[in-house]
Parts: C-alpha cells; sequence; structure tokens
C-alpha cells in the first residue's frame, strides 16, 4: 500500500459523530514570476510551477475522488495541472473555475512598483497585507469586499458537495477570506495570518442536528518540508523580496 493508499483508507468516512463534515482543501497557487516586480491583484498573471517537489508533496496528502475548485484566474490552474502531472497523482482531474475565489481586485494599484508603493505606506505589525482591511482602492475592491464576495461561494459550494472532499486552488487573499468564515474573524484580524504559496490550508465544515459550525485541521501547511529540512522553504524562493517586502509587511 502506497502513501496516498494509506491517507484514503484512513480518511474513508467523513461523517463523524452525528455530523456530516465536508472537507476544504485549500491551496495557494504557485510563485508568481512573470510580474516585474509589480503589484498584479487579479491580473490573470501566469505562475511558475517548475519545482516538483512541491506538486509531488501535494499529490502524497491531498484526497483522491474530491471535488476541484480553482479561481477564474490562470494561475490557480496552473498549479492544479502541477499536482495532477505528478506521478504520485493517480486519476484522471479536471477543476470547475469559481470566480467568486479570485484574487482582491487592487483596482489601480494593479501594475505598480511593488517596492515604490509599499515605501509609501504605513507598515501594519499585524498584517500581511497592502493596506487596511476596509480600503479601497480606486476601481477595485477592499478586504472586506473580498470577504463579502467569498463568503456566500462557500455556503454554496459546501451545499452542493455536502459531505465530500473539496479541493480549492486559489490566492492568498481568498484563502485568507475563508479562514475568517471558518473562526468567525473580523477581515482585519485575518490579515495576520501567512499563506504561503502552494501552502495547505484545511478546514472542515460540520453540520447535525444541533446546527453547523467549522474546526480547522491545518493553515499554511507545507507538506514538502519534512523532506527538504525546513518549514521555511518555499518552491522556486518566496515570491517576495526579502528583507524589503517582509519589512512591510506583504504576502501577496
Amino acid at each position: 500500500m502506497n502513501a496516498s493508499d494509506r491517507f484514503t483508507t484512513q480518511h474513508q468516512s467523513l461523517g463523524e459523530g452525528g455530523f456530516v463534515r465536508t472537507r476544504w482543501w485549500w491551496v495557494r497557487h504557485a510563485p508568481v514570476r512573470s510580474s516585474g516586480g509589480r503589484i498584479y491583484g487579479q491580473s490573470d498573471i501566469d505562475c511558475d510551477t517548475g519545482d516538483a517537489f512541491a506538486y509531488d508533496a501535494l499529490a502524497r496528502i491531498l484526497p483522491r475522488g474530491a471535488v476541484w475548485l480553482t479561481s477564474n484566474l490562470q494561475r490557480t490552474t496552473l498549479t492544479a495541472e502541477a499536482v495532477w502531472r505528478s506521478p504520485h497523482w493517480d486519476e484522471a482531474t479536471t477543476a470547475a473555475a469559481v470566480p467568486a475565489f479570485a484574487e482582491q481586485d487592487l483596482g489601480v494599484w494593479q501594475g505598480m512598483n511593488r517596492e515604490a508603493f509599499m515605501k509609501g505606506r504605513v507598515a501594519l505589525p499585524g498584517s500581511y497585507w497592502f493596506g487596511p482591511a476596509e480600503e479601497k482602492p480606486d476601481g477595485g475592491e477592499s478586504f472586506v469586499d473580498l470577504v463579502d464576495r467569498v463568503r456566500p461561494a462557500i455556503v454554496e459550494q459546501t451545499r452542493a458537495h455536502e459531505g465530500r472532499d473539496i479541493v480549492s486552488v486559489a490566492h492568498g487573499g481568498s484563502i485568507r477570506a475563508a479562514i475568517a468564515v471558518a473562526l468567525d474573524l473580523s477581515p482585519q484580524a485575518v490579515l495576520a495570518f501567512g499563506i504561503e504559496n502552494c501552502a495547505l490550508t484545511r478546514l472542515d465544515h460540520y453540520k447535525g442536528a444541533n446546527g453547523e459550525g467549522w474546526r480547522v485541521v491545518m493553515i499554511n501547511h507545507q507538506p514538502w518540508s519534512a523532506s527538504h529540512g525546513s518549514i521555511h522553504l518555499q518552491p522556486s524562493t518566496p515570491e517576495r523580496r526579502a528583507p524589503d517586502d517582509e519589512a512591510v509587511g506583504v504576502q501577496a
């Protein structure tokens, strides 16, 4: 029995104590290299899926027979396809695009030089984002708007695929929004969570006679780290450039 067989066998029953459990497996897209150092937000830009070790690790741990979702941006589709190309992935798989899971629309900020933009900003100590959750760039949306966009889509998909595994390849912003939904956090509070490229976040929805709620299994898990000796190792190195972006708190 190989590793994926063991994983599938251990998780066959999605019912627990009278509850119906729907397991959400959120994966952030692969690193973006082609932005030229510019803020990309909802720009439909590609990504770097060259480091097979990351996708092999995801292929070993992600469940078989799951519903797969992406956003409408190609970097999520490319990341899903990188997992499916792994020799450890053993089933034909397709994904449905859910536009509501797209990254925050950063309006006029998109296309701006990231380093120059951040030099003019006030760094927030408890945030990995470009600005306060309620700030709305001209022509775009605030992070509060993003959470409001993601929330009903999660409800809709959970109802449509109740009791199943859902693998959703999405973005740092939309995954943080999902965490805010699960933990009932304010949009500003959830910006304190780090969500690295290709990292896995699992949020389980439980529904029973006494109501429904969420349990958090893992956030920002990097399943390739054990075999490579560092929890900080990222596919092709991180998108952000240390130390400048880290100092101002951007992880998007």
